[in-house]
Order: C-alpha cells, then structure tokens, then sequence
C-alpha cells in the first residue's frame, strides 16, 4: 500500500493553513484580542512601545537544506527578539508574515509556528505570535514585526556611549560564523548545493557552532538587566563585532577600543545576536556580561582593536556580501 504524498500550501489553501498555524500556537497568545481576527489588541501598561522588523529570504539568509521548519521558525523569533532587548526592552508581541511557495509542506509550516513559539517560551516568557499574514510567493520569506515594552525605563540608544565608559559583551561571539563556514565547507555537493546536515558527521563543539547559526539563544532578559545597571548604549551585534560597533561609534561620536586577543571570527563574524552595551566606569558590569574594551574621545568615530585599526572590512553586508552562487 503506498503512503500518500504529504499535503502542501498549494492543497490545503489560506484558510485551512492559517487554522494549522493557530493550532500550533493555540494558547500561546498573551494580547486582549490575539491571532484570528482582522488585527490584534495589546494592552500597553508603560504607554510606549517599541518596535523592531527584521525579514529572513530563502538564499541570502538561509537554505533549507540545512534548516528545519522548527530552526527557521526560533531563528526568526530570535533575531527580532534580540532587536528589542537591545534597546533595554521587553518584547511582548510578534506579528509574522509568510511568503510560501505552493510546494511547501503543510508540516513545514506547522514546525515553523511550533519553532516561533519555542523560542518566545524559552528566551522571552510572556512574548507570543499575535498575528500576521500569509500570500504565496515563489521565494520563502519570513518577515517579523516584534513589540516591546520599557516597564518605566528610558530606552538605552547606540549614540549614548561616553569616552571612559567600559565595553562589554552578553552572549557569543564567532560560534555563528564558524557554524555558517562549517556548512559552507562541509554540507554542499561537487556542484556547490547544500546538502542536508549529517549531525553524526560532527564532534560536540561543531554541533554547538551549528546551532549558534542555525538556532540562536541570544540573552534576552540581559538587555533589560542592562539598562537596569545604567547602561549608557546598547545594540545587538547582528552583522558582526566590528561592523556593529562602527555604527555605535558613530552613533555617539566617540572611538570604540576594543581589547586584544579577541580571534577574527568573533570580530567579523555575524548572526551571534550578542549585546553589545557600555556602561560607565563607575558602574559595576551585570552579571552575564564581560568587559571586551573602552571608549574613547577621538575627532574620527571608528573601531579600533588595542589603539589600531584593523585592517578591510568587518561584518555581513547583504547588498555587498551575498553570493547567489555559493550554495
């Protein structure tokens, strides 16, 4: 007896999907109104909300040869999570669209909306999907729009960093990048297609460094700890060390000194979603962060790693970096 092939978008439709998806996050809704009417309704005790966005495309984000519908679906809450904490935030809503193409299986997507609401659960409890979308599309995109709340705080800005504050970092930095080059150099075929991940194939750390890329655990309860703590600048290191700490140095107007002895990868390597903050010297550093430089006043707002700077270009710059080709 032959097994039936598994139903895709294109058999069931919108509205029969769309009931998948709300079963899959059934309970998981914290809004006044959440997910199945024309638009939700959250209660926002502080009277501000901040909000971040963030897409991920089928080829210059991720493949799905090496992604399950579960990863992509934590990975995409992840990273727009981590937007948030990094303005000393709570996040507390996610509103996710989808663009399917009609050969995806309905099972895929039922793994996306269990992997969306896993990680919500694990990295930010009380955060749950509260709507979206759904339209085809020849091309996989998942778009996120993420909500947070301040509790009374200020918001802690990348262009609050003060010369004589201290650098310091939450979270990993590098292990997402040597995953991706861990996929790049051993999961493709002689043509150069990814290939499915033989999890057998790898030692213990290589399977840590896949899942820094594939399924991020950025510290998401530290940003708000941070901005507790009186941190004076803060932002997700998303696009690598260097690159993102530019942008803070410009933001603010001062020179990001970074220490010695930190490897290439961890400071051009990107997707990580440490936090990156700088608190004042008299302020103790939170648990969970580590001290990795100084700011200094400088006429010229760069990065610099033991008073030098370093050499091309750090960090991820889709427009520039992404290779349709490689895989």
């Amino acid at each position: 007896m032959t097994t039936p092939p598994a139903p895709t978008v294109r058999d069931l439709g919108e509205r029969e999907l769309l009931g998948r998806i709300l079963r899959a996050l059934d309970g998981s809704s914290r809004a006044l109104v959440g997910p199945g009417d024309d638009a939700a309704v959250l209660a926002v005790p502080d009277g501000r909300v901040v909000v971040s966005t963030d897409t991920l495309v089928h080829g210059p984000d991720f493949r799905l040869a090496w992604s399950s519908g579960s990863d992509l679906g934590w990975k995409a809450a992840a990273v727009n999570l981590a937007d948030i904490a990094a303005m000393g935030a709570r996040p507390t809503a996610l509103f996710v669209a989808l663009t399917l193409p009609d050969e995806t299986p309905v099972s895929f997507v039922e793994q996306l909306a269990g992997g969306l609401r896993a990680a919500c659960d694990e990295l930010a409890p009380g955060c749950a999907v509260e709507g979206g979308d759904l339209t085809a599309s020849d091309t996989l995109t998942i778009a996120v729009t993420v909500l947070g709340s301040l509790d009374g705080m200020e918001p802690v800005l990348r262009s609050g960093a003060r010369a004589g504050d201290v650098i310091a970092v939450a979270g990993e930095l590098g292990a997402a990048a040597r995953g991706l080059a861990l996929l790049f150099d051993r999961f493709r075929d002689a043509d150069g297609a990814p290939i499915a991940v033989d999890a057998a194939a790898l030692t213990p750390a290589e399977r840590d460094d896949l899942a820094a890329q594939l399924r991020p655990s950025p510290p998401i309860f530290r940003g708000a700890q941070a901005a507790r703590a009186g941190a004076t600048a803060m932002m997700d290191v998303s696009d690598g060390l260097l690159l993102d700490g530019a942008r803070m140095a410009e933001a603010s107007g001062v020179r990001l000194d970074l220490d010695p002895g930190l490897d290439d990868l961890a400071l051009r390597g990107g997707e990580d979603h440490a936090l990156l903050a700088c608190f004042p010297p008299t302020t103790a550093i939170p648990d969970g962060f580590r001290r990795v430089g100084t700011v200094e006043a400088d006429a010229i707002a760069r990065v610099t790693v033991g008073g030098v700077s370093p050499s091309g270009r750090g960090g991820w710059d889709p427009h520039r970096d992404w290779d349709a080709g490689r895989g």
